[in-house]
């Protein structure tokens, strides 16, 4: 049976900005996607139990706090003590080039700075589920 690619959006550690999320929320919905939307001030913990309960493909991890060097890897090594080893953890915010290189060498897939088009995110999560994930979606 083919299902939608589901998606968790969620703002980690205390970034109370979460327009950025909201709209990249509704553009994959637009692009045919599930989204879950956690909201404010999640731990990494509240993200990867929440990815667990809601059977995603991708955690989304919006971020403008500056924590991203620490938050990322927490959430990459959580989701792989639980078994979400076949989950993409993508993301966005504001990131240097240097940073973005260093979290993908931890498992971090893509991630996007702000003005990214919204088609490309989507075409990226929709490639990624299609050769990584073991599930049929359409």
């Amino acid at each position: 049976m083919e299902r939608k690619i589901r998606v968790l959006i969620a703002k980690a550690g205390l970034d109370g900005h979460d327009r950025g999320a909201k709209v990249i929320a509704a553009a994959l919905r637009d692009a045919g996607m599930e989204v879950i939307y956690t909201g404010l001030r999640q731990t990494p913990d509240m993200i990867v139990e929440a990815a667990l309960q809601e059977d995603v493909d991708v955690i989304g991890i919006s971020m403008l706090s500056g924590a991203h060097m620490t938050l990322f890897p927490r959430i990459r090594k959580m989701m792989n003590e639980r078994g979400l080893t076949d989950v993409l953890l993508t993301g966005g915010g504001i990131m240097s080039a240097e940073d973005v290189e260093e979290l993908k060498k931890v498992g971090v897939g893509q991630l996007f700075t702000p003005g990214a088009p919204m088609s490309a995110i989507a075409e990226y999560i929709r490639n990624w589920v299609a050769q990584n994930r073991r599930v049929a979606v359409v």
